[in-house]
This record gives C-alpha cells, structure tokens and sequence, in this order.
C-alpha cells in the first residue's frame, strides 16, 4: 500500500514538471533583470571602494562625521560602507 502512494506521488510529480516545463518552454524569455538591486543586497567591489574613499577624502570633516554616526549604530560590513555613503551624499 506504501509503495502504491509513493509511487503514485513519484507520477504525479514527475508529470507536473514535464508539464511545468513544456509551459516554460512555449513562453518567451523575458528580458534580463537590471542591475538596479538595492544596495545593500550587493556586494562591494574592491575598485568601487577605492573611488568612494577618493571622493570623500576631499571633506574630511564631514567623513569624519559620518563615521562617527556608523560607530554609534553599530553598523559593519557593506552596510557600514552604505551608510557612510548615503551620509556623504546628504548636504
């Protein structure tokens, strides 16, 4: 009786992808996704750290700032580096 069910359910599974994937098949692409991910879900580059520490090196004062409020939130990793620049972009 077990191995009815299983398989029965091996079947059913096996034809619910076939028909998954001929439905897939017959459907066309669609575009590739964008780069437009939310910052934090990407991961920085080595180069792309390098220029945002070039740029804010010109305000010192400011970076100085910014990386005070990042140690009193606690924050590390790429979300330290976000936040250091969303900070540098504000007036």
């Amino acid at each position: 009786m077990v191995r009815t069910r299983i398989s029965l359910a091996a079947v059913l599974l096996v034809a619910g992808l076939h028909a998954v994937s001929a439905q897939t098949a017959a459907t066309p692409t669609a575009p590739a996704a964008t780069t437009d991910a939310k910052p934090g879900k990407m991961k920085l580059t080595m180069q792309k750290l390098k220029d945002m520490k070039a740029k804010w090196s010109a305000n010192k004062p400011k970076l100085k700032a910014c990386r005070a409020d990042v140690k009193s939130k606690g924050l590390a990793g790429d979300d330290r580096w976000f936040y250091i620049e969303e900070c540098m972009g504000k007036t």
